[in-house]
Parts: structure tokens; C-alpha cells; sequence
């Protein structure tokens, strides 16, 4: 396992952090949710930027206290707001990282700034906010890291700078013992990039569940009041109220395709899963 948090708590004046998950070899795991809920601490949590009051991080087997100099060398990380000075072109850059990260491939950094398009000797505050982006995800992909954590690296981004930006991410995960952690608020994105998907709401995993599982098993059921009171509510994960009747999330789509065939159902999305599990109430 390449990271662990076992009910990793941090708390602020307004807000708790209570957060268990796990990114494995060669997997790309989504961490989902609302602005505010705690992804951002989350990642600051595994990389020790902030210090919980409880529970238990792993970063490479080893408890987080105990990471050397060269554990941390195996991470990449792209953290919204955080970066080198603008004011630095590149090519300044890449020699900062060739001082810090001895495994950092400065020739294999040329190569895909030539391939994306990022020039070498322009100041970094004059490039163009998808110029910024994939410089951020090329430098964390850069020093053979085995670890890459990844906060909105599309953020802000057209469609054509998103793709650019997964290809070289999908190309990085191919080698053998590697794995992401990456948020974003694109679903899209995460609905063809990653193997499995954590939801976090204020604070807490409320769904952790496989990406293939959510688009082929989950769905939504949309009846009115008296069929709602007909329906076998046992697969039903949270309801909410409409107009017409009632909304309700199921992980076990074709059981009510097959046994209710005047009724509609819906195929799950990772919107439509965040939508629910957010607005949508427990049985």
C-alpha cells in the first residue's frame, strides 16, 4: 500500500476532519466532494502539512513519523496554490529540481516541455493558466516518484489541456508499483481516469466504491409518492424529495430495472452519486 489514514482526525474551529482511506500499487484513486469538505486538508494530512490530533498514517508501510529524506523524494505532488515563484522561467526551474530530487530525468523533462509546449526561457507569471498546469504535473512526474498526489491539477482548464494533462498521467501510472491520489470537481475526468473512488463529506468517507461499479451497478430511481410506498427500499442508498415523487439512489440498478418496469431508472454518474450522497437523506 503506497498511503494509509485510519481515521486520521484534525480539527478547526468550524470543521472536523475524520478520514480512512487507502491508495494502492498501481492504482489511480479520486478523492470527491464539495468545496469544503476536506479534501485539501486531506492531502496536506499525508504529505505533513498539517499535524492531526489522532489516528494513523502510512505512507510506504511505514508510520508517517518514520519517512526518511528518500521516502519523501517518492512523492510528486501538485497542491492548489503552492509552486515555485512565477518570476522563474523553467529552464530555472529545472535546475532547482536537479538540485533537490537526484533522481530527477532532467532530459526527459526537456522532451515534454517540447511535447507540450512549454517554453524553457519564458517567466513562468507569462504563461497561459494551461502552461501553468502541465508544467506543475510535468515536475511532479519528473523525479520517479512513486507516490503522486494530485489537488485539481485540471482545474480551470479547457478540454484539450485536461486530456494533455491525463495522457501524461496515464503514461506515469503505467510503470509497475506506482500510484495517484488526485481531486477534482470534473467527474468526467474521473470517471475514465481512476480505478476507485473515495466521497468525502464534511469531513467524513461517506462511499468508497469502485469507478466501473458506480457506472455499471448504481443508478437512480425516480418514482412517484404512491409508488414510493410500493418499492423495495432495501438497495436503496439515500431518498430525496421532487416534485414528482421521490429520487433514490441505488447501488443495485438492474434489481429495479427487472422487477419495476413501469418505473424510471436512471444510469449512475459520479454526479448523479456526489448529488445524492450529498442532498439526499438515510433511510
Amino acid at each position: 500500500m503506497l498511503a494509509e489514514l485510519n481515521h486520521v482526525k484534525k480539527t478547526y474551529k468550524d470543521f472536523q476532519l475524520d478520514c480512512s482511506l487507502a491508495v494502492r500499487e498501481d492504482c489511480v484513486t479520486g478523492l470527491i466532494g464539495a468545496n469544503g469538505a476536506g479534501k485539501s486538508t486531506t492531502f496536506k494530512a499525508i504529505l505533513g502539512l498539517v499535524y492531526p490530533e489522532s489516528g494513523e498514517i502510512r505512507i510506504f508501510g511505514k508510520e508517517s513519523s518514520g519517512i526518511t529524506t528518500e521516502d519523501k523524494e517518492d512523492i510528486g505532488t501538485v497542491l492548489g496554490g503552492s509552486g515555485f515563484s512565477e518570476y522563474l522561467t523553467a529552464k530555472q526551474i529545472q535546475k532547482i529540481m536537479k538540485d533537490f530530487y537526484p533522481k530527477f530525468r532532467a532530459g526527459e523533462f526537456e522532451k515534454n516541455c517540447v511535447r507540450f509546449k512549454i517554453p524553457m526561457d519564458k517567466k513562468v507569471k507569462d504563461f497561459s493558466s494551461g502552461m501553468k498546469a502541465k508544467l506543475r504535473v510535468l515536475l511532479a512526474v519528473s523525479h520517479e516518484a512513486r507516490l503522486l498526489i494530485l489537488d485539481e491539477p485540471t482545474a480551470g482548464l479547457d478540454v484539450t489541456a485536461r486530456e494533455d494533462i491525463l495522457d501524461l498521467l496515464r503514461e506515469y501510472v503505467e510503470t509497475p508499483g506506482r500510484g495517484i491520489l488526485i481531486s477534482s470537481h470534473i467527474s468526467a475526468d474521473l470517471e475514465q481516469f481512476c480505478d476507485d473512488i473515495y466521497m468525502i463529506h464534511q469531513g467524513k468517507i461517506v462511499l468508497h466504491e469502485e469507478t466501473d461499479r458506480i457506472l455499471e451497478n448504481y443508478g437512480v430511481v425516480k418514482v412517484s409518492d404512491a409508488d414510493y410506498e410500493k418499492l423495495d427500499r432495501r438497495a436503496i442508498l439515500r431518498v430525496k424529495k421532487e416534485s414528482f415523487g421521490y429520487s433514490c439512489l441505488t447501488d443495485q440498478r438492474q434489481f429495479y430495472l427487472e422487477n419495476y418496469p413501469d418505473v424510471a431508472v436512471e444510469k449512475g454518474s459520479v454526479d448523479e452519486v456526489i448529488s445524492m450522497m450529498v442532498r439526499g437523506e438515510e433511510l
